[in-house]
């Protein structure tokens, strides 16, 4: 009879949620983990996976920790450990759930993980940047929604559009549509970037699209792989998709209106490419980089625009 893994002993042995937390940040500490999608060391990712698998908030109180865990919650518990140890699945895909600008988000394989500086500008109400009292905005390649929903939730009187090439994307954007009640404030469109956007303009274009350049995109951790590629990568240099954005978006803003788009490591792809282009490129101060903005006449003086 073989000896018992170490996560069956642990499903056996352990009882409180601090045992488990204390368990799972050994795992990962000694598994060589890549943390890049919401947290950034083994012990916040320990903490993560054990409060969000029972179902407790983020500040849920250290006091209660030696609360005892019921035997099917162990199973539950042991599962996402191991599962994220042995297939370096994401933290988001084995609970399903993330955080983005203070909002949980459901999410799956379905789509990118949300992990955008672009948040920041959000609860700063995109100043000074967006004029409109009304803003009108379009969240181009939504993904999971984040961005849009966040915008909606947190920009009075704001009407936000979602748009994805991705029915996929779109399916868990409306996912969380409804867990967060804005019905009244976004609605999604499957689009190939503007194709089915024809007519319509908007105060704020806010894009998070694909940008990781080929090399990188080969070279990128195996949790990265759990991702959809087609959120991830953008040709040789991670500027394909970009480039449209840059030649389109003038024809679906506003007179006041701006365009905002992150290029994460890109961004001296792009200033090579098009070094004429004034791009104000954002200092955040919670960290991040890679996001530019341009006015429609600053789009018009350098882009074609028909």
């Amino acid at each position: 009879m073989s000896e018992p893994s170490i996560y069956q002993q642990a499903e056996v042995e352990l009882s409180s949620i601090s045992d488990f937390i204390r368990f799972a940040a050994t795992q990962f500490h000694q598994s060589d983990l890549y943390f890049g999608h919401g947290t950034d060391n083994p012990w916040d990712e320990a903490v993560a996976v054990v409060l969000q698998m029972l179902d407790l908030p983020s500040d849920y109180p250290q006091s209660m920790l030696d609360a005892r865990v019921l035997s099917e919650e162990k199973k539950h518990l042991i599962h996402a450990i191991e599962t994220r140890v042995t297939q370096r699945k994401p933290l988001a895909y084995i609970t399903n759930k993330a955080y983005f600008a203070g909002l949980e988000f459901y999410i799956d394989e379905r789509v990118l993980v949300p992990r955008s500086p672009i948040a920041e500008l959000i609860h700063n109400d995109f100043y000074p940047w967006l004029e409109a009292d009304n803003p009108k905005v379009l969240d181009l390649c939504c993904g999971s929604g984040c961005i849009g929903l966040a915008i909606a939730a947190y920009l009075d009187d704001a009407d936000v559009v979602m748009s994805d090439v991705s029915e996929d994307a779109l399916t868990v954007a409306e996912i969380n549509v409804e867990r967060l009640g804005l019905y009244h404030k976004a609605r999604s469109i499957q689009s190939d970037l503007f194709d089915q956007l024809q007519g319509e303009t908007f105060d704020l274009i806010v894009s998070n699209p694909p940008y990781v350049d080929a090399e990188d995109l080969a070279d990128m951790p195996q949790e990265y792989q759990h991702e959809p590629e087609i959120g991830l990568g953008s040709g040789i240099d991670g500027l394909d998709l970009t480039r449209k954005i840059l030649e389109d978006a003038a024809h679906y803003l506003t007179e006041q209106g701006v365009l905002i788009v992150e290029v994460g490591n890109s961004w001296p792809a792009l200033e090579e490419v098009f070094p004429e282009v004034p791009f104000t490129w954002i200092e955040f101060e919670q960290g991040g980089d890679g996001v530019f903005v341009l006015t429609k006449k600053q789009l018009q003086d350098h882009f074609s625009v028909d």
